[in-house]
């Protein structure tokens, strides 16, 4: 893992290339939110400290289904400019329906709509998990369920897959070889959704994906940034099995 300085070193370096730095570089758009999350625009957040004005933790409740987690918002942390996110088998309230492991889930308080998404992160690497960068929106925002994916399956860190979902409907799954283990070190990945209709994915700068609408139309609705840390129940033949380590495991974020 690169040391603060090196992290920071890179900070200041990487304001020198055009649209790499923000995770959040929006456009105006074509629906208006939910009455409780406006439309945020363009930012970059370090992870010095939590930003309450800006993010928030899931706590006491589950994704359920597939997700074999609770999340606790003291699953999620700060520290050296890192944020975060530990699984292990801690109690969770009620509200997290009995699940046996704990985790941690952030989520930006605005909604995002066309533009750039980017995350500089450290996946775990343990086979049945799922560390993610994603946007989503759905029923709690009183919209159609749109998401789009950077998702990266802990039984093989050297691939990330990629998904989108429109009012629905997913199953546009593709998965790319990485070159590099993404458990080992910090790298980046980006998300950009344009309204001229495509999404493209990066990985380091270089685009690795894109979707255009041929395979089922591409997401409209304003979303939030979330990112999450999740080991996955019924679902062995796409993640592989889990089985707790006995130590926590913990997906970090450098910057988004």
């Amino acid at each position: 893992m690169p040391s603060p300085t090196t992290r920071r070193r890179f900070r200041s370096h990487r304001w020198l290339l055009p649209l790499t730095a923000a995770l959040a570089l929006t456009f105006t758009p074509m629906t208006s939110p939910s009455a409780n999350a406006a439309v945020g625009g363009s930012f970059v957040d370090n992870f010095d400290a939590f930003d309450t004005g800006r993010w928030h933790k899931a706590d006491g409740w589950s994704n359920g289904g597939m997700f074999n987690v609770g999340w606790r918002a003291d699953h999620v942390w700060f520290n050296g400019g890192v944020m975060g996110q530990n699984l292990d088998t801690a109690s969770c309230p009620s509200g997290c329906s009995g699940k046996p492991y704990a985790s941690g889930e952030y989520r930006s308080n605005d909604l995002y709509s066309y533009g750039r998404f980017e995350a500089r992160l450290q996946a775990v690497k343990r086979s049945g998990t799922v560390t993610g960068f994603f946007t989503y929106t759905g029923a709690s925002d009183g919209q159609p369920w749109d998401e789009i994916d950077v998702e990266i399956l802990g039984k093989n860190t050297t691939q990330m897959q990629t998904n989108y979902f429109t009012n629905g409907v997913g199953g546009h799954e593709t998965v790319i070889n990485l070159g590099f283990d993404a458990s080992t070190g910090y790298h980046d990945y980006a998300i950009e959704w344009w309204n001229q209709g495509t999404i493209n994915w990066f990985v380091d700068g270089k685009l690795v994906h894109q979707e255009n609408g041929s395979r089922g139309a591409l997401p409209t609705h304003p979303m939030r940034i979330m990112a999450n840390l999740w080991p996955g129940t019924g679902v062995d033949g796409w993640l592989g099995p889990f089985s707790y380590p006995g130590t926590p495991l913990t997906a970090r974020y450098d910057w988004v």
